[in-house]
Parts: C-alpha cells; structure tokens; sequence
C-alpha cells in the first residue's frame, strides 16, 4: 500500500484501502478533475466524514493522497518539488469540502505559499455525490488586490474549464515578467525582514545597515518587513499571517531572496523553507558571503571559509536516509553513513585543514612581529566601523593607494605601509578589517590571525563616521569587540572623521563629549592635529619601550 498523507488514525483497514485505490486514477490534463474521480473522492469522503485530497501533476497522475479532519487537510511536505522563479510547482490540489463553502482562506494560502498549478474543492450534497466545484489560480501580474484569481462554480459532471492551457498561459506571463526584471535589475530581488522585540526606532536603524549590506553583497533590495511582537516564534520566527503576506509580495514582485536581520537557527531555516518557495539567508550569512566576495589574499580565503564552513557545519539537514552508503561487516547493519553524516565528516575534515593551515598563519605573523621588535619599530592600527573612513585615512597618511570604495567591508584583507613623522620617527601603520555591530562568531574565530595584529599595537586610531546619525551606537559596537579581544588597555586616538559633513557646533560639541580629534581624511591639512598627537604618543612610548630595554641589557 503505498503511503496515505495526513489524518489517518481511526480509520479502518478498507477504507485506507480505498483511498490507496485513488494513486491508481488519471485525470486528463485539460480537466481539473474528472467526474468519476470527483464522485469516487465524494463518496469516500461522505463515509469517513473527513476531507480528502489529491496532488495531481500536469499529466494527471495522482501523486499524493491526503486524509484531511471534517475542516481541512494538511498538505505534505513536497519541499523536493521547487518552484522555479517564474514557474508554478506544476502540482494542483483537489479535495472535497464536506460542508456546502467556497475555498477557504487556509485554501488560498496554501495555494500562495506553495505556488500550486491550482486549488479546486468539490463540495458534497446530503446525499454524499458532487455539488459544485470551486477553483482559484495565482495571478502573474502585480496588482493590489488578492494574487489569485477566483472562477465560477462549475458543475463537477460536466467541467469546462481548460485546465492546462490556463496553467501553461499563467508561466509564459511569469516567465515574461521574471525576464523583465532581470534584464532591468541584473541582481538576486531581495525582500529584508526583521522580527524583532526591540524598539521601532533601533529596528529601523538596524534594518537600514542590513540594506547596505545587501547593496554591498549586490543584492537588488525591493522591500522590507519589520513585525515587532513580544516574543519571537520559535518556530517560524514571525506570524503565519505575516509569512503569507511576504509569499504573496513575493509572488508579485518576481523576490527570489529572504534576507533576516536576526541570526537563524537552523531549524527555522528549514520550517521557513517548508513553508516558503524563496531561499532565506540570515545577516550572518549574508556577512560571511560579503566577505567571501572581498577575500583576495590567501590568507583571506582561509579565514572565510572556514567561517562559512562553521556556520554551515550545524546547518546541514537531511530529509530522509535514501543516499545511505552501505557498509559491510559488523556494526555494518541498518542504514549505513547517510549523505548527511558523509557531508558532516567532510566539512569537519576540511575544517581541520583550514585550521592547521591558519595556525601555520599565525606562525608566520608572529615571526614577522619578532623582526618588526628587533627593528623597534612602533605599529599603529587603525580600527573602526566598517566604512568609517579607515582605507581613505590610511591613504592621506601615507600616500598610499589603497582600494576605497564607499560601501560595507569594501577592504577585508588588512595593508601595512610606513610612516615618517617629521620628527624623524618612523612606524608602521596597519589598516584592519571594519567591525560590525553583532559581528558573527564564527568570523571572530576565523579572523583570530588577522585581529592578533592588533595585540602588538602600540596606538590605535578609532575612526568615527560623526556624520553618521547612528556614530554613538558604532563607538560602542567597536569598543565592545575590543574588550572581547582583550584590546582595551592600549592607548587609543578617536578620529572625528568626515568632519565636512556636520556643522561647527556640532564638531565641537562632540570633540568634547568624545575626546576625538575631528579631521576630513580626503583633506590632507585636516590631519595636521591628528599626526602631531600621534608622533607625541608614539614617542612617548618608544621613549619608555627603550628605557625598559635598557635596564633589561643592564640587567644581563
């Protein structure tokens, strides 16, 4: 007997027989259904006193058989069956309605979130046979009414509705319209989506960073979506209602992407998925594949992917045991590796390499930091949020040609150039990646070698976007990872960058309040304050670093 979906306990054993019976019917696929079938799934239906359903592809074949209760079925999981972007699923769903009602709202829904052929109801008179059919099927076109369309009842003897021809007209429009936006736009169309229990103002401020990451990872913003309720879902992380609204807006607007501004664990990865015919991402990912994006030192590439590696690691899921490996001998019994525990073991081997290969990196920094020692030659790193300024500052100090770009994490693999203080005092100053607010951990671990760096600095400049609205909230993101890396000790220089971009009083004011040093790095007379603060800090550290070798030599 092959399986029977939903509701089936309490049913007895020649009545599963009969709905096992329905996998055996063809439908042709101009009609919707066939008389026969209707009456046969009518009078099943009448006798359990429950709903049931069909899955039926484009050439009629019953795929599924489902047992719904007196109210509504429940479709099954047919997450193997994706919709492409401008496709249907290429399944349309028939059931029985045991009372005399139109589709349901529960109908359309599914029919929106699955992106189904078609969803029909046969509903069912007192003596048990076919009344009327009801339909209803998506609308290609963007439209402030419902995205569905709902027919005419039609009597189920005698359908005359042509089923696959208005099937096959509906994907050449959304084929059209999906080649329309991508000829125009060129990028993944994204939908932003916060749920949050925060404040609206901080939500709004955080869902404004997460644009910019999606411009800075090429991603084609079409809208967002903040819901601010008093606990998120376990589940499914916001409201089933919400979810709809999103598939629907979705369906519309040709979003091929979710993009979540709160971390997702993974199994609501995988409910949102089940639920959903769009990819969903996380900020975290979305960082990771940004950086993925920038990496262009060996280095760089290490240190990403064995970030995405430990992200991905707990995220890998398997729906079944069907690409089992068999293995022989004993303890060889049963389903055997599946392809889940194969892919585990190697991501964990892969990540064993890249982890031997980074400490290999890190050995090789620390014996670069041991020459720059005997040398003597102070370091200076520059720190901040991601772009704050930090590559432009690094470029008008030295006169150096760095990449600077005006977008999120435009420079991910650090540079080192040389500084002459007129004084005759030379350093080496470095540039670092840019921190985040909530920098994912698994970046924190993967870029240990390169944020080591900045445990053997003997100043740091903490540049600051004054003009950004939101600089107060970034000072504290980047002092709170400092503290994290055990980096608050070393003297540090706040540099008010962007100084053209706010008034007098309001550079004064915060001068003050943040004991900074206001400059403009693309106006090199600008940092005249800020170079002479820096060559009397490294002096004065130089002078004591060479007092303490001095008595050490004594010592000897």
């Amino acid at each position: 007997m092959r399986k029977i979906y939903g509701h089936t306990t309490g049913l007895k054993t020649s009545q599963l027989k009969r709905l096992d019976k329905l996998y055996r019917r063809r439908i042709r696929p101009e009609m919707i259904i066939s008389p026969e079938l209707a009456r046969e799934m009518c009078q099943l239906s009448h006798d359990i006193r429950r709903q049931v359903g069909l899955l039926v592809d484009r050439r009629g074949k019953v795929d599924y058989v489902i047992a719904g209760d007196h109210q509504k079925i429940f479709i099954p999981n047919v997450s193997t069956l994706r919709a492409a972007p401008g496709r249907l699923m290429g399944l349309r769903c028939v059931h029985t309605h045991l009372k005399s009602e139109h589709l349901t709202q529960d109908d359309f829904t599914d029919l929106v979130l699955l992106r189904l052929d078609m969803m029909a109801a046969v509903t069912i008179g007192p003596d048990g046979f076919p009344d009327q059919l009801w339909a209803a099927h998506l609308l290609p076109r963007d439209t402030s009414e419902a995205p569905y369309r709902k027919l005419p009842p039609e009597d189920p003897y005698n359908p005359g509705f042509p089923c696959l021809e208005t099937i096959q007209a509906l994907e050449t429009e959304m084929a059209h319209q999906q080649a329309r936006h991508a000829s125009r736009e060129g990028h993944d169309r994204t939908l932003l989506v916060s749920v949050t229990t925060a404040p609206r103002r901080r939500a709004r401020d955080s869902l404004k960073e997460l644009a910019q990451l999606a411009e800075s990872a090429g991603l084609d913003v079409v809208g967002t979506v903040l819901q601010q309720r008093e606990r998120v879902d376990p589940r499914l992380v916001l409201g089933t209602g919400k979810l709809t609204d999103m598939a629907i807006t979705a369906m519309q607007k040709n979003i091929a992407l979710l993009v979540f501004d709160q971390e997702l664990n993974p199994s609501q990865i995988r409910s949102l998925t089940d639920r959903i015919e769009l990819k969903v991402i996380d900020r975290t990912q979305l960082i990771l594949d940004i950086f993925a994006q920038r990496a262009r030192t060996r280095e760089g590439k290490l240190q990403v992917e064995l970030a995405q590696l430990n992200y991905l690691l707990p995220r890998l899921v398997a729906k079944n045991t069907a690409m089992s490996r068999l293995t022989g001998g004993i303890g060889g019994r049963g389903p055997g590796e599946t392809k889940l525990e194969i892919n585990r073991r190697r991501v964990r081997e892969r990540i064993a390499r890249l982890e031997r290969a980074l400490r290999q990196v890190q050995k090789q920094r620390k014996q670069q930091r041991a020459r720059r020692s005997k040398r003597r030659l102070p370091v200076v790193s520059i720190i901040g949020y991601t772009n704050a300024g930090k590559s432009t500052l690094l470029n008008a100090l030295t006169r150096s040609d760095v990449q600077v770009e005006n977008r999120l994490f435009a420079t991910l693999d650090p540079s080192s150039r040389r500084l002459k203080f007129p004084q005759d005092l030379e350093v080496i100053i470095t540039d670092t990646v840019g921190f985040i607010r909530d920098l994912p951990k698994e970046l924190m671990a993967a870029f240990r070698a390169t944020l080591e760096e900045l445990e053997n600095a003997d100043l740091l400049l903490h540049v600051i976007d004054i003009s950004n609205p939101q600089h107060g909230d970034h000072v504290r993101a980047v002092e709170r990872i400092l503290a994290e890396l055990g980096l608050e000790a070393i003297k540090t220089i706040r540099v008010l960058n962007k100084q053209d971009r706010v008034d007098a009083d309001t550079r004064s004011r915060l001068a003050r309040t943040l004991d900074g040093i206001p400059v403009c790095a693309t106006h090199r007379p600008s940092l005249h304050p800020l170079i002479a603060r820096m060559a009397s800090e490294v002096a004065v550290g130089t002078a004591a670093a060479n007092e303490i070798h001095a008595h050490a030599a004594d010592c000897d």
